[in-house]
């Protein structure tokens, strides 16, 4: 049997993976490199917890590769006193990691078990400025705003009403685009409460992530 230095193999996905992805914030390096990723990894795939690749979830779903995570954590730039919203809360391990960077962190999980297992997992890390709520964000309404949001699924087209719950100055990242062809951004709201469309938009990276449910394109006519 296989036995894993976890702590080891969370300073080598630091060091060799993420940092060299240009993701440098100390803040989020130190997260990664404290939040036990294994802990929220199914055991079938737990000595595949700090590797270089996304691992399934149910429902068709994944984990991002831990490069991915880095440099979503990095573009939100997150600070202590931020209330965070997370759409697609999947493993949990974000979560986390955004827990750990923010005073409160509220996820949507559109999946019952998903968002069960991965309360769990929080309650088990003593992650308590978290809570996840089982819901579709396509469909979700609040009268909250957040200084930060991340969506952790594609979406071909970003719904408006997710900018409405960003504070003035508030940051969203989100993958966007039609795949395999996606760009990272990071929108940032104006500063002035009732200017949605003054928002600036950031492009960051080019990768391709599955689609969260109900946010993919219509189908292409092909002749």
């Amino acid at each position: 049997m296989i036995t894993i230095d976890y702590a080891k193999a969370r300073e080598t996905m630091v060091e060799q993976q993420v940092r060299p992805w240009d993701v440098l914030d100390p803040r989020v390096l130190d997260v990664l490199a404290t939040v036990p990723r294994e802990a929220f990894v199914a055991d079938a795939h737990r000595n595949l917890a700090y590797t270089d690749i996304s691992l399934p979830l149910a429902h068709g779903q994944f984990m991002m590769k831990p490069v991915l995570e880095g440099r979503t954590l990095q573009s939100l730039a997150v600070d202590p006193t931020d209330d965070v919203l997370e759409i697609g809360t999947g493993s949990g391990y974000l979560t986390a990691c955004l827990g750990r960077l923010a005073r409160e962190v509220v996820s949507l999980e559109i999946h019952a078990d998903l968002a069960a297992t991965a309360r769990a997992r929080l309650a088990a890390q003593n992650v308590l400025n978290a809570q996840v709520i089982q819901a579709d964000a396509l469909n979700y309404s609040t009268d909250r705003r957040f200084n930060a949001i991340c969506v952790t699924g594609a979406v071909y087209q970003i719904p408006q009403q997710w900018l409405q719950w960003l504070q003035p100055g508030g940051r969203l990242f989100v993958m966007r685009g039609r795949s395999p062809a996606m760009e990272g951004i990071v929108v940032t709201a104006s500063a002035e409460r009732n200017e949605v469309n003054a928002s600036r938009i950031q492009s960051l990276f080019e990768t391709d992530l599955p689609y969260l449910e109900g946010a993919a394109p219509a189908p292409a006519f092909e002749f």
